[in-house]
């Protein structure tokens, strides 16, 4: 609606994961450090966390787009899945042609599949989105995947991806032996407040916008402190932001405006509407 009005190409703050936006704040360049050194060096299960809206998913996006065309990958999203359908879904988004609706069978093709890419010299990662809603049983299944392997290296490197709850999943009892597998973990925090200036400039940037939409100072500091640095609440009074402006016919986003904004999600969160 409004980026015509503004000279965008598209939204600028949509809350989609698009790695097109993702913004390498110091955090999220350790996260991603964390992720290539895991997999590089196959290390077999990495636990990446973070709270809601941290872009914990973006940051896969844009780990995946990174991987040289050699490393074989699947990421697995909201994974609400028996044992059988959580092979089916591995399997299926490695390319393996299946017709077998067996988990024996799954995990042999799975093996097979690994070991002709470990003969090829290829890696293979397995991400798995929003793991916290993992139950045990399909942690375990998870475990058993990763101890595929050579004498030397690991054949499928896992990225546990989650808030963090998984960790409390991760430390019962029934699951130590796949805690002490866990070689590499990492907690994305929230943006540092002097980096939400230009978290909001990049994803602008990224539009194809030059000039001509001014946040001023106290707005900045009206959206830090609504968001905590979460770059999804930052998105979310953004967008919301940028609308009053188009209503209001100016392309300044000022306190007023993001007070506003303020009042209107305030009134959706009582409603139970966000």
């Amino acid at each position: 609606m409004y980026c015509k009005f503004y000279g965008l190409k598209e939204r600028p703050f949509n809350v989609t994961s698009d790695p097109a936006f993702f913004f390498l704040s110091d955090k999220h360049k350790e996260a991603l450090a964390h992720l290539h050194y895991g997999v590089s060096q196959r290390k077999g299960i990495i636990v990446l966390t973070g709270e809601i809206g941290t872009g914990k998913t973006t940051l896969c996006r844009f780990f995946l787009n990174e991987l040289n065309k050699d490393i074989k990958t699947a990421f697995i999203l909201n994974p609400r899945f028996s044992e059988r359908e959580l092979l089916e879904s591995i399997v299926a988004d490695f390319g393996i042609a299946s017709q077998s609706k067996g988990k024996f069978e799954l995990v042999r093709q799975l093996n097979s599949f690994l070991l002709t890419e470990s003969e090829r010299g290829s890696n293979v990662v397995l991400i798995i989105d929003e793991a916290q809603n993992l139950k045990p049983g399909l942690l375990e299944q998870v475990r058993l995947l990763s101890n595929i392997e050579t004498e030397k290296e690991k054949l499928l490197q896992v990225v546990l991806v989650g808030q963090p709850e998984l960790n409390a999943r991760l430390n019962l009892y029934e699951l130590r032996q796949l805690r002490q597998r866990v070689m590499v973990r990492y907690h994305i925090l929230p943006l540092e407040h002097r980096q939400i200036a230009n978290y909001i400039e990049h994803r602008l940037n990224v539009t194809g916008l030059v000039g001509g939409i001014e946040f001023s100072r106290e707005a900045i500091e009206g959206i830090a402190s609504f968001s905590s640095g979460t770059p999804r609440l930052i998105n979310m009074i953004c967008d919301r932001a940028l609308l009053a402006g188009f209503a209001a016919g100016t392309k300044t986003i000022d306190q007023n405006i993001i007070n506003k904004c303020f009042e209107e999600l305030n009134s959706y969160a009582v409603g139970g509407k966000i």
